[in-house]
């Protein structure tokens, strides 16, 4: 599919109303200067501050500066290897469960660095959801799979309603209300997904981090969660990492292009409107990438 191809299945710039933006300046080795498009500083849920994430010594991204708007869909795109993945865990610590694994610089949630020893990375990852590539619904009925994070956090609510409430807003209730006692595992992927997406938000948080979630989905149920992706956007904070162009042009605001230098360590090439990025990309790797000339 051609890069104008792309962008005519993207959000229009209408579709929802874009914060203020404020431009500045970045360089990165081999890439021309240019500008790094950043939502007013009101309107930021995370800001990642010269971020470089290391394992033993290989350093796998490397001084990186973005920040995610509140309410928006970013997605993150690049050549496999280049730190995408590795990037998006950063943002909830969910690397320090790797052994040798490390962050450096600043990651801002609501403006406090989330990498400092003192704060409760448990917190961090309620606050700061993720759903990854691989289905993984706990081995337990599609109630529990929900009830299962509100309960542990001492939850004092209507659980019920609750269940019911984050089944309906990831367009699964219909589909499991009269089962909600069958496992969670007897689901279809793309449901075991939605699930997943519905244990999630039953914790409440402010960002949600998506692995390359349709990865392992049919064309039907990767459709299913792009429309859940952009309803879940009036409420939430989404960062996705895909590696389907298409997706991205459907699916998000905003698109971060990464790729690798030399050294094998990745870095953002360019940020923009993801209208932009499939039909203006202000860097020639950019535009090579989204038109299918290399990765």
């Amino acid at each position: 599919m051609s890069a104008q191809a792309i962008a005519e299945r993207a959000p229009s710039a209408d579709s929802k109303a874009a914060p203020t933006r404020r431009t500045i300046q970045i360089s990165t080795a081999g890439v021309a200067r240019g500008p790094l498009d950043l939502a007013d500083p009101g309107d930021v849920a995370v800001e990642m501050q010269d971020v470089s994430c290391c394992y033993g010594t290989f350093r796998a991204v490397r001084d990186i500066n973005l920040t995610f708007a509140r309410r928006e869909v970013t997605a993150l795109i690049g050549p496999s290897g280049c730190g995408k993945s590795t990037l998006l865990r950063s943002i909830n610590r969910m690397n320090d469960l790797i052994p040798g694994a490390r962050t450096e610089g600043r990651v801002l949630f609501d403006g406090q660095d989330v990498t400092g020893r003192e704060v409760d990375a448990v917190d961090v990852r309620r606050r700061i959801g993720m759903v990854f590539q691989k289905p993984n619904p706990f081995p337990k009925s599609i109630y529990e799979n929900v009830a299962f994070g509100p309960r542990i956090n001492g939850y004092r609510g209507n659980m019920d309603e609750l269940v019911e409430e984050c089944l309906h807003r990831a367009a699964l209730w219909n589909e499991v209300k009269d089962k909600l006692k069958q496992s969670g595992l007897s689901l279809s992927g793309g449901q075991q997904q939605r699930l997943c997406i519905a244990r999630t938000i039953a914790t409440s948080p402010e960002v949600i981090l998506m692995d390359e979630p349709c990865s392992a989905l049919d064309p039907r149920a990767t459709l299913q969660i792009e429309e859940l992706m952009r309803e879940l956007s009036e409420q939430y904070t989404i960062v996705i990492v895909t590696h389907n162009m298409q997706q991205a042009a459907r699916a998000s605001d905003r698109t971060v292009f990464m790729t690798m230098g030399d050294d094998r360590s990745g870095y953002v090439v360019e940020v923009g409107p993801t209208n932009e990025i499939f039909t203006m990309p202000k860097q020639r790797l950019t535009e090579d990438y989204v038109s299918g000339r290399f990765g």
